[in-house]
């Protein structure tokens, strides 16, 4: 029988492997800093670098992907609007070319080996908003995913924002190599809080001005404002975020 003090005696405290009690607790990643790698991560993949001395221009065009990106956002949605103005019957027509445009870009893409991340989310996106209002035979059911869209991503980057959290905050802290770390400087918290309230602004001003003409199916007005409150306003967003990243990142320097 084993004394409380033996040395030998097996406790808590000793693993299998000989590591201290508590340190794969201590190496499991919170939830805001799995979050914020994985945006850090997706802002690398779409162009964006972690050096501030980088091109506002250069960055804005990096986040659209570029004329490539722009026109695979673009067309799916152009080509959809412009055929079920001119032909609303049947509407397997202008959902067909929709998502058939979407799908030669992504085959595109494949075949030369470039990233297809890009080409296959609208892919997806075309292919399941067609799906919807193939089954409802509503036109206007084809811009559903989207209000879906803004109004989640609307509604997180306020609620975070609110809550201290902000997503810029996070996706920039890992972009830029320091996780959460911003969190602790009143500049940077201050600054990503009002970016966030900015972007989710964006998200539901889209859902404010769309809504009403989904409801009234408004099929051709709605896809004209979605194409318009796009990459149109996507842009300048990206522009000021990065403006501000930079100016931030260099007075701390």
């Amino acid at each position: 029988m084993t004394r409380p003090d033996d040395p030998h005696r097996a406790g808590p405290a000793e693993h299998s492997a000989g590591e201290p009690a508590g340190s794969a607790a201590q190496s499991e990643p919170t939830a805001a800093e799995v979050i914020g790698a994985a945006l850090g991560g997706a802002a690398r993949r779409a162009g964006l670098s972690a050096e501030t001395d980088e091109s506002t221009q250069r960055i804005v065009w990096s986040a659209m992907g570029g004329w490539r990106g722009i026109v695979e956002s673009v067309l799916p949605s152009l080509a959809f609007v412009i055929l079920f103005t001119i032909r609303p019957e049947p509407l397997l027509l202008s959902l067909g070319v929709s998502v058939g445009i979407a799908a030669v870009f992504t085959i595109v893409r494949l075949v030369q080996k470039s990233p297809p991340s890009a080409a296959l989310g609208g892919l997806v996106a075309a292919a399941a908003a067609a799906a919807l209002a193939l089954w409802t035979g509503r036109g206007a059911d084809n811009f559903v995913p989207g209000l879906i869209t803004n109004a989640l991503y609307g509604t997180a980057m306020v609620v975070a924002a609110l809550i201290g959290w902000s997503i810029i905050g996070l996706a920039v802290g890992f972009l830029m190599g320091e996780g959460t770390s911003w969190r602790s400087d009143r500049r940077k918290r201050r600054a990503f809080f009002w970016l966030g309230l900015a972007w989710g602004a964006l998200f539901l001003l889209r859902l404010a001005v769309q809504l009403p003409l989904y409801l009234t199916d408004q099929v051709t007005l709605l896809g004209t404002l979605k194409l318009v409150m796009g990459l149109p306003l996507f842009a300048p967003m990206v522009a000021v975020t990065w403006l501000v990243v930079r100016a931030l990142y260099r007075r701390a320097e």
